[in-house]
């Protein structure tokens, strides 16, 4: 409970910020850079849209990541070391919660599908990179994260392009590996005095199920590119 109070106090004062100030054209020009991503979707995007308080957490999670990630990097003491910590949590919090907002208040959005994902991935991508700092085991899995993701994300944009085709979200073994890794870095971030085996073990863990999951994820793409359609 001492995460999420401050969590929804930051959230709502960053969605009102910018609620208050969306038609100041620095603004504008800060979320200018979205406008491209309307070719991706199948209506453009409103100022609704890009401004509501679910996608705007979106956007505090992204921020968050090089703040925490140079905390972590500059730590030279386990209070610093929790303090980077604690912005993690308060980034899974807002995760948890932006999903609830979105479907209680009725402002599920397609920019807000593409998004949350995109949130997930970077964040947990700084995650790892963050903890490759501490454990030297761990830089192997930033490499096959970065290969696996970067897959991912070049076949989504061929099929999108070529096929007029696009993974209707994760598959549950893309969720399963996802969900595993979220909780391992979690726990890796918080318990810095954990045996040195018991590290590598769930490194490894992590690794072997991320390139299972890849592995998985291949004939899926390679079906989609002989068929078209809109969805799979």
């Amino acid at each position: 409970m001492g995460l999420i109070f401050p969590s929804i106090v930051i959230i709502i004062i960053s969605s009102k910020v910018l609620q208050k100030f969306k038609d100041f054209r620095v603004v504008q020009d800060a979320f200018y850079g979205l406008r491209p991503a309307e070719a991706f979707f199948e209506k453009p995007l409103t100022r609704k849209e890009i401004f509501s308080i679910p996608n705007i957490m979106g956007y505090f999670r992204i921020l968050l990541i090089p703040v925490y990630v140079l905390l972590y990097y500059h730590a030279e003491s386990v209070r610093e070391y929790y303090i980077a910590a604690v912005l993690v949590g308060i980034s899974g919090i807002t995760d948890m919660l932006d999903g609830k907002v979105a479907r209680h208040f009725h402002m599920i959005t397609e920019l807000g599908k593409a998004l949350d994902p995109v949130a997930d991935k970077l964040t947990l991508g700084a995650m790892i990179l963050c903890l490759a700092f501490r454990y030297e085991n761990m830089r192997w899995l930033v490499g096959l994260f970065i290969l696996k993701e970067g897959f991912m994300g070049i076949m989504g944009l061929l099929l999108s392009h070529y096929r007029g085709r696009k993974l209707d979200g994760a598959k549950w073994y893309g969720k399963v590996c996802t969900a595993f890794s979220y909780v391992v870095m979690f726990v890796l971030f918080f318990f810095l005095r954990l045996p040195l085996s018991l590290v590598n073990a769930l490194i490894v863990c992590c690794g072997v199920l991320m390139a299972v999951t890849w592995v998985l994820y291949v004939p899926v793409f390679v079906k989609m590119w002989k068929e078209k359609g809109q969805a799979y």
